[in-house]
């Protein structure tokens, strides 16, 4: 992204804040390498060290507008433009997405990933225990949520539900991102909540995959293993070009974004092979209404 390509993005707002501010931090990251100094160098002329630098330049932190200024001025951008162009859109990138009122229960790694989310034009993501969290039903998601925070109190659990409705509302929305799912088929057979919640559930999936921008494949049992046996990851597609394709690994209490192209052709391949191996979307309603009828005659 050319720095004056900064401004027409400032003033668009496209992309929330999330991806503003990796955005942004990827631009500085060119203008420092351009420059030639190091993150060492760098992270002294704000005060703070080469880990600050490393954090501002992946998007993980919000940038304070003495941090940026002193930085355009060590990579040599001292026009007045170039530099309002990027307050601008530091003070975009620094907003609250609608999750913020969440930011009590939402640890900082997730909360990337909900921003990412909500930015995505693509969604291709595998899935082995459940059901995907934008798929999923409010009392589905109370049950794997309790599962998750079993301490948790009855408040905070209708809150998480709440953030996890609100994640899913992105598919309904004006312009809705593609999303892709392979679910494996064990995630469909465990009856999480007893059967009434897991019935509801799979007439839920059966609607959703209606939707045009909703494609649902199973990897069915019959099918043997596959190329997935890591477990679930999500990748995730932007409309912006210069940011590029991210992969989602979360564990129990962290998670991984894989971003390196080596990574992506990796994950790209093996869930490229999930689908290829999985049973056929067009084939999904009936696999989901067999399984319905499976649970009612037990």
């Amino acid at each position: 992204m050319p720095v004056s390509s900064v401004a027409q993005l400032a003033a668009s707002g496209d992309g929330g804040p999330t991806v503003l501010r990796i955005l942004l931090g990827a631009q500085l990251r060119r203008l420092r390498t351009a420059a030639g100094i190091s993150r060492e160098a760098a992270g002294q002329a704000i005060r703070g060290s080469h880990a600050k630098i490393s954090r501002i330049e992946l998007g993980q932190v919000s940038l304070k507008q003495r941090d940026i200024a002193d930085l355009l001025t060590l990579y040599g951008v001292r026009g007045a433009t170039e530099r309002d162009a990027f307050f601008a859109l530091m003070a975009q990138a620094n907003s609250h997405g609608w999750w913020h009122s969440f930011a009590d229960l939402v640890p900082d790694w997730f909360e990337v990933y909900v921003g990412l989310e909500e930015a995505a034009s693509v969604i291709r993501s595998y899935e082995v225990q459940f059901v995907p969290g934008l798929l999923q039903t409010e009392d589905y998601a109370r049950a794997v949520i309790r599962l998750g925070h079993g301490l948790a109190t009855p408040e905070e659990i209708e809150r998480r539900v709440g953030l996890r409705m609100g994640r899913a509302r992105l598919l309904h929305r004006e312009q809705p991102p593609t999303l892709w799912a392979v679910i494996d088929e064990a995630a469909l057979r465990r009856p999480l909540g007893g059967p009434a919640v897991m019935r509801a559930q799979l007439e839920h999936l059966l609607e959703a995959s209606k939707l045009p921008n909703v494609s649902i494949q199973v990897a069915t049992f019959s099918r043997g293993g596959h190329a997935a046996a890591g477990g679930p990851f999500s990748i995730l597609r932007f409309t912006e070009p210069t940011l590029p394709d991210i992969v989602y690994l979360e564990q129990l209490t962290s998670a991984t974004y894989l971003d390196k192209r080596a990574d992506l052709d990796n994950y790209s391949m093996v869930i490229n092979q999930l689908c290829v191996g999985a049973l056929p979307a067009a084939d999904t309603t009936d696999f989901l209404i067999d399984v319905i009828k499976d649970m009612d005659a037990r």
